[in-house]
């Protein structure tokens, strides 16, 4: 029995977009043998547990499904596996600002 990640939660999801075999012929042929994939990150948008198919919803307000494969994913960007949900706050804040909406 897994546990259960709430609704709201900050997660990371992944998806096969495309299988080997139905991408196009116009590929180099290392890139045509494997999948494309997806992973995107965002807020979930109903209780799930890990491994589920679920849907969230990007900071850019899209609406995405996938298998639910990680909780407060940290930025990998050279400087080490940190999440800071503080940081994330204000990328939405800054968002809204920009909008006029607050």
């Amino acid at each position: 029995m897994g546990q259960i990640v709430k609704e709201g939660s900050y997660v990371q999801i992944h998806k096969v977009e495309l299988a080997p075999e139905d991408r196009t012929g116009k590929l180099p042929d290392d890139t045509r043998k494997v999948p494309l994939e997806l992973w995107t990150k965002g807020f979930l948008q109903d209780d799930a547990k890990m491994n589920e198919e679920v849907t969230i919803k990007t900071i850019t307000g899209r609406l995405v499904s996938g298998s639910l494969v990680a909780v407060n994913p940290p930025y990998e960007y050279g400087f080490g596996k940190t999440f800071v949900p503080e940081l994330l706050q204000v990328g939405i804040q800054v968002r809204e600002v920009v909008k006029g909406v607050h």
